[in-house]
């Protein structure tokens, strides 16, 4: 029963990854008016600054989700190390960038400073616990890098979260700021709080 309990979270975490990774490809098909960009200013949706900034958030970050869940996957890792090594590096690539781009849109955040305080604390995270799980395998200390990367990956799984929580609260609350501004932190402080425990329960050492 265990088991089969394990390998359904397995699919359904990895579903939610694969699609929301590639959600940021419909900002390429429909108008670009949809989804959160219908609450921005026209001056913001022709800044060019912002631009590099949101596409590269999205991207790049939709690319970590869509390949970094294969990760956790013992079989998956055992199997071929160079391939988790190459994953690995391509992660870390994308989230650096997506999380340096998420810091910089975070400055302009739909609901104002509650919002921009808890995306940009989001981005700033998250950089910091992949560039310590990827410096801890630089170094071999494959402990700590399996800690950092949970940590990094509950951080990016934010993506996931904001989508569920968002039209919840919105519903919830009957409007959109209320909603976003409590989402730019219940995205990912829960998804933190998961990963702590997901860390001592596993015996991980982090210091």
């Amino acid at each position: 029963m265990k088991n089969t309990t394990n390998k359904f979270a397995w699919i359904v975490f990895g579903t939610m990854a694969m699609s929301i990774g590639l959600y940021p490809l419909i900002y390429f098909i429909i108008d670009r008016k949809f989804g959160l960009l219908a609450s921005k200013s026209e001056t913001l949706l022709n800044n060019i600054f912002w631009n590099t900034g949101f596409y590269g958030h999205i991207l790049f970050g939709g690319l970590a989700l869509f390949i970094g869940w294969v990760q956790f996957s013992k079989k998956f890792r055992t199997t071929n190390l160079q391939r988790h090594r190459n994953i690995g590096k391509i992660y870390v690539i994308a989230a650096m960038i997506s999380g340096a781009c998420g810091i910089y849109i975070g400055f302009h955040a739909t609901g104002g400073l509650i919002a921009s305080a808890g995306f940009i604390s989001l981005g700033v995270l998250w950089l910091f616990t992949t560039y310590k799980a990827f410096q801890a395998a630089r170094n071999k200390d494959i402990e700590l890098h399996k800690g950092f990367m949970i940590y990094s990956y509950a951080l990016c799984f934010a993506a996931v979260t904001l989508r569920i929580w968002l039209p919840t609260l919105t519903y919830f609350f009957g409007d959109f700021t209320i909603a976003y501004r409590i989402v730019a932190w219940l995205c990912w402080v829960p998804n933190l709080v998961f990963a702590f425990f997901w860390v001592r329960r596993k015996g991980l050492m982090l210091g």
